[in-house]
């Protein structure tokens, strides 16, 4: 039987964590990412993800980090 499971998730990952995770995955964006890993990890289908506070992929990372130091 399959069964669907629904979570917010929250996490923290540095600047160079995450740009090996996208390389690693060859993905471009973090909704990305996160469906590859659970698709890879756990056979999942129907795999919906949405980002919601936080940057999606790197160009959002930079104008974080440049609006944070600047």
């Amino acid at each position: 039987m399959d069964v669907k499971i629904k979570l917010n998730l929250e996490f923290s990952v540095t600047g160079g964590g995450l740009e090996d995770a996208f390389e690693e995955f060859d993905e471009l964006t973090v909704e990305g990412l996160l469906s590859e890993i659970l698709d890879k990890n756990l056979a999942c289908d129907n795999i919906s993800t949405q980002v919601v506070e936080g940057p999606n992929n790197l160009e959002e990372y930079d104008e974080q980090q440049k609006a944070a130091s600047g």
